[in-house]
C-alpha cells in the first residue's frame, strides 16, 4: 500500500481517524434500532393477535353483517360514532365497542359479580384522559377481557400488570384504513 493512501486512513501515529470510529458507532446504532423495531413489531406484544375483519360501517346494530371472529370482537363491522372514553355502568353494544377501537381505544370488560374488582378495574381506567373504556359484558366466558384493534387478552382474575401492559401496548394508535 502507498504512503499516500496509508495517511489516508490513519494518523501520523497509525491510529485511525476519529470519523471512522464515529461512522461504525452510528451504523451499529442503526441496526440495534432496526433490531428494536423489528423485535415489537412481531414479537413482546400483549394479547392475541386476531385476523383483521376490516372497518365497515354500518348504520345501526339490527344491520346484518358477518360475525365477529372474537367476543368481544376486535375489528370488523361497526357504527359510525364511539361511545365516550371512561368509565360506563351499562354494556356496549360490539357494534360500537369496534368504532372505539378503530380509533385507539382499549376496551377492559368484565363479568362479574365483584365490586372490589371493578374497583380495581376503575381506577386503572380512570388513570387515562381519553382512548381507554371500562364496561360491563355479561355474555362473556371469562371474568375481565381487553380488547385492542385485532388483539384479545382475557383474564379469571384481576392482574394489574397485564392490563396496564396491555393498555400501554395498544392505546391511542389509529387504525383507520387508507
Amino acid at each position: 500500500m502507498s504512503k499516500r493512501l496509508d495517511r489516508r486512513r490513519t494518523t501520523p501515529h497509525g491510529r485511525r481517524r476519529p470519523w471512522t470510529a464515529v461512522a461504525i458507532g452510528v451504523v451499529i446504532l442503526l441496526a440495534a434500532a432496526i433490531g428494536v423495531f423489528a423485535y415489537r413489531a412481531t414479537g413482546d406484544v400483549p394479547g392475541i393477535k386476531m385476523a383483521d375483519q376490516g372497518n365497515l360501517h354500518i348504520q345501526s346494530i339490527s344491520v346484518p353483517h358477518a360475525p365477529y371472529n372474537s367476543d368481544p370482537p376486535t375489528s370488523g363491522p361497526h357504527l359510525p360514532y364511539i361511545a365516550p372514553w371512561g368509565v360506563h355502568t351499562r354494556p356496549i353494544s360490539r357494534e360500537l365497542q369496534v368504532h372505539n377501537l378503530e380509533d385507539g381505544g382499549v376496551l377492559v370488560q368484565y363479568n362479574c359479580d365483584c365490586p372490589e374488582v371493578v374497583a380495581k378495574l376503575r381506577e386503572i381506567v380512570q388513570r387515562y384522559d381519553k382512548y381507554v373504556i371500562l364496561a360491563p359484558f355479561p355474555e362473556m366466558k371469562s371474568t375481565i377481557a381487553l380488547t385492542a384493534w385485532t388483539r384479545i387478552e382475557t383474564l379469571s382474575q384481576l392482574d394489574e400488570k397485564r392490563i396496564r401492559r396491555f393498555i400501554e401496548a395498544h392505546r391511542g394508535i389509529d387504525h383507520h384504513q387508507k
